[in-house]
């Protein structure tokens, strides 16, 4: 079967956010590439893989804990771990060595959306 698209942009998340520009900022800081930049939208990549944002005010709500998460796999989960601590991500899940053979974390973007990276041990 021949793809009608590229994979990379086949499954595409869009997160509405209340303000694009923290949220920008939170996931340049991640080592995100920001692909493309409109007013009240933001397109950032990862590996060639987008995540997209939508500017919604007066319409998101922060939830306490994420309802859904993003996987970023990166060969030193543990780099990771030390940048978002310095710049003060909200964690959900520390560090640690998981039963499904996975060394990961999560942490909560700016929006309340879930952003948790992982290594595989």
């Amino acid at each position: 079967m021949t793809n009608y698209v590229p994979s990379t942009d086949q499954l595409v998340v869009e997160v509405f956010v209340r303000d694009i520009e923290r949220t920008r900022k939170f996931y340049t800081e991640l080592g995100f590439t920001v692909h493309s930049e409109k007013e009240g939208f933001l397109e950032v990549t990862w590996e060639g893989h987008k995540l997209y944002f939508d500017e919604q005010p007066d319409q998101v709500e922060i939830p306490d804990r994420p309802q859904a998460n993003v996987r970023v796999m990166v060969p030193d989960v543990d780099r990771y771990w030390a940048r978002c601590q310095q710049i003060g991500a909200r964690v959900i899940k520390p560090i640690a060595d998981r039963e499904y053979s996975l060394r990961d974390f999560t942490v909560a973007d700016p929006a309340g959306f879930g952003v948790r990276f992982g290594t595989r041990i």
